[in-house]
């Protein structure tokens, strides 16, 4: 179990007479003594908000916002009141992100000014309250109570991950982890280091890879408002950034600037992240003489792999044996080290893929909040059942081969099928949708999704069809589109998907693939094009094996 003896709002109040700086935004800097009073005054608006609502009611703020210093300054408010603060998913939409609101039982959303468009989403279905307006100033101008220790450890962050029910799951973070995140430091970032972070404040790289550690050294935390490719260099150079994390494909956005000498002008000793290809990995090295390191893990903070100078290229890396890591098939046995044939090949891929588990990892895992079930499908006899599929090579190294669960990973954002396959469904002349993952040759997943219809279905008339859905999340539109007159079927007459994600791209049927605002053919040259990138980026081995091979034999 945590330690609970150490939290983040004891963190904050030990900076309180740090005249360090602690946050950069634009041309903002706020020392840690001015960021730790700012934080005090937003305690106390929650606070006040806290005396408004029904004593059965949960103390939970929703936070709908870009990057902005208010976010952060929001965050330490939670940790100092006893708050709980909702990171709100603004790729959301419509009922979605109604149900997010919901589900977590905000009491108020705040609302950011980027975000007041989106926010007409929940009119009627949850408060809001503009973080520009003069109501919420007023609850700023509140005297802070400035308590000597507390409050105890409580949930301080719920971050949404989906699951394969349709439904997001919001992870707990409490305010212990937090800081235990902190503590832990496995960079060995000093005070004098200066953390660069353009990824969303919703999502737990943000908080817990960049300004976990950064607080408990009593470094620089700079923040940019969202992502920018052609910023990167500029920020980096304009607040002396000596690292930065990343998620998915953002080194590969960055490396889609043109190259520049000055790239090598920065103070950077390292980046930090999650599923950059090793191709990218290496030419950010090559451009900005930068090391990058890698990580696999989640929100629930359980199962992590970080990468050293000894793990093979596409490899996740060989786990903490203090983590109790382990692959093991369905019934709990554990799986046998994979047989690589020549090629690269998995010769016993049968039984050497399992889901990655931890060993008495329950214990680490904070849980879901107002999700009980989901939670329980995670634990099994104190172990924690990560959802992924990986295989190990005699030498103990780990290689992602999936996920268990029925979501799609794009761009690090995970999102269930259930929602979009609903929203497919309302084109006329689909009778049937199934929407699932099919590898990305540099990171992730691409969407794809079979629809069963007939010789009327129009391409182009469906690609404006979803372009036009409000309820469509922005990394929802498919990226393939398999048509076929009937869906392979279970015994139990449920579609077969883990046939159509198995063959993915692969098959008799016709194949779409997504050009711009349309929908083309996917003929012969574009699938040997697109899958001789996968090789650029040392992630052949996750190329679909062909089943119509399997069935000629």
């Amino acid at each position: 179990m945590l330690d609970a003896t150490l939290t983040t709002a004891d963190l904050l109040r030990a900076r309180r007479d740090d005249t360090a700086p602690a946050l950069r935004f634009a041309d903002q800097t706020w020392t840690w003594a001015e960021f730790v009073v700012e934080c005090e005054r937003r305690a106390a608006a929650l606070a006040a908000v806290r005396a408004d609502l029904p004593p059965e009611t949960p103390w939970h703020i929703g936070a709908l916002m870009d990057n902005s210093p208010e976010y952060m300054f929001l965050i330490g408010g939670a940790a100092l009141s006893g708050a709980t603060l909702v990171g709100v998913n603004p790729t959301r939409r419509g009922d979605e992100l109604i149900s997010d609101v919901t589900r977590t039982d905000c009491a108020i959303v705040l609302v950011g000014p980027s975000m007041v468009e989106l926010a007409t989403d929940l009119d009627g279905a949850v408060r809001t309250l503009r973080t520009d307006s003069d109501e919420y100033r007023a609850l700023l101008r509140a005297e802070p109570t400035i308590l000597p220790e507390g409050p105890d450890n409580h949930t301080l962050l719920l971050l949404f991950t989906s699951g394969s029910t349709g439904a997001p799951k919001a992870v707990k973070c409490s305010s212990a982890r937090l800081a235990a995140i902190g503590a832990l430091n496995v960079h060995g970032i000093t005070r004098d280091d200066v953390a660069y972070n353009a990824m969303p404040l919703f999502h737990g790289n943000a908080v817990m890879s960049a300004w976990a550690p950064i607080l408990f050294v009593g470094g620089a935390y700079a923040l940019r408002d969202k992502f920018s490719a052609s910023g990167f260099l500029p920020d980096i150079q304009r607040f002396g950034a000596t690292f930065f994390n990343y998620v998915g494909r953002s080194l590969a956005y960055i490396l889609a600037q043109p190259e520049r000498p000055e790239e090598r002008d920065n103070s950077l000793r390292f980046g930090w992240g999650t599923e950059a290809s090793p191709r990218d990995r290496d030419e950010f090295a090559r451009r900005f003489g930068v090391p990058v390191v890698e990580s696999y893990g989640s929100s629930e903070g359980v199962c992590v792999i970080v990468r050293d100078a000894s793990t093979p290229r596409g490899a996740l890396g060989i786990p903490n044996p203090a983590l109790g890591m382990v692959v093991l098939d369905e019934s709990g046995a554990e799986c046998p080290p994979a047989i690589i044939a020549d090629d690269g090949g998995i010769v016993n891929g049968d039984e050497a893929i399992g889901e990655i588990v931890a060993r008495g990892g329950g214990n680490r895992f904070e849980g879901y909040y107002n999700n009980d079930a989901a939670a329980a499908e995670k634990i099994r006899d104190g172990d924690y059942w990560s959802g992924d599929l990986a295989y190990r090579t005699p030498d103990g190294v780990y290689w992602f081969a999936g996920r268990t669960n029925d979501w799609i990973r794009v761009d690090s954002e995970n999102f269930s099928t259930a929602p979009l396959e609903r929203i497919i469904t309302r084109y006329p002349s689909i009778t049937g949708a199934s929407a699932y993952g099919v590898p990305d040759p540099r990171t992730g997943d691409r969407v794809m999704a079979t629809l069963e219809t007939d010789d009327s279905f129009d391409a182009t008339a469906f690609a404006e069809f979803l372009d036009a859905q409000l309820d469509m999340g922005t990394k929802w539109t498919p990226h393939f589109l398999r048509l076929t007159r009937r869906f392979p079927l279970t015994a139990t007459r449920k579609i077969d998907k883990a046939s159509l994600r198995r063959a993915a791209w692969r098959s008799d049927d016709r194949i779409l693939v997504r050009d711009g605002d349309r929908y083309v053919p996917f003929d012969a040259d574009s699938l040997a094009a697109f899958e001789a990138s996968f090789a650029d980026h040392d992630r052949s081995h996750l190329l679909p094996a062909d089943p119509r091979e399997k069935d000629a034999s």
